[in-house]
């Protein structure tokens, strides 16, 4: 597996793994209506691609397919941080964090938005839970977590 940065040309390929991932690995923790509002079938190729740019993330390929993505922004905030549905505990998801990790400067704490299913997996890297939070996405309320790293 190799995790490279963002290039033009990858955003279909990371959408289909939000999507997924979202898809298949949350429904345990929220209900088919959030999980719709949260990765609805229809999206709008040009406002995804504009958020791709604007975070920026690293890319995991294993055998030539995209199997996640993250992001890490200037201030420690993770925006998104997702590992496709068909690869989950592969290992994809430590690879993406440690490189995350190493790219962030040791003074500057990490956050990040956190969903229930995702709050075992960023405890297991030292973050803490800040505050229980409610998102509205599409008018529906999804439960998320405030986390935050502390720095080291």
């Amino acid at each position: 597996m190799i995790i490279e940065p963002f290039k033009l040309g990858l955003e279909k390929q990371l959408w289909e793994v939000f999507y997924s991932s979202v898809r298949q690995t949350c429904v345990s923790d929220y209900s088919l209506e959030q999980i719709q509002a949260w990765a609805p079938d229809q999206f709008s190729e040009t406002a995804w691609l504009k958020r791709m740019t604007e975070i920026n993330p690293f890319v995991a390929v294993l055998d030539n397919k995209v199997v996640g993505y993250a992001d890490v922004q200037s201030d420690g905030y993770i925006d998104h941080f997702f590992v496709h549905g068909d690869y989950q505990s592969m290992g994809i998801g430590k690879a993406l964090m440690e490189h995350l990790i190493c790219l962030c400067p040791d003074q500057i704490a990490m956050h990040s938005m956190v969903s229930i299913t995702a709050k075992p997996f960023f405890q297991k890297y030292g973050f803490y839970t800040v505050r229980k939070n409610t998102a509205k996405i599409s008018g529906v309320e999804l439960i998320n977590f405030v986390m935050k790293r502390p720095v080291f």
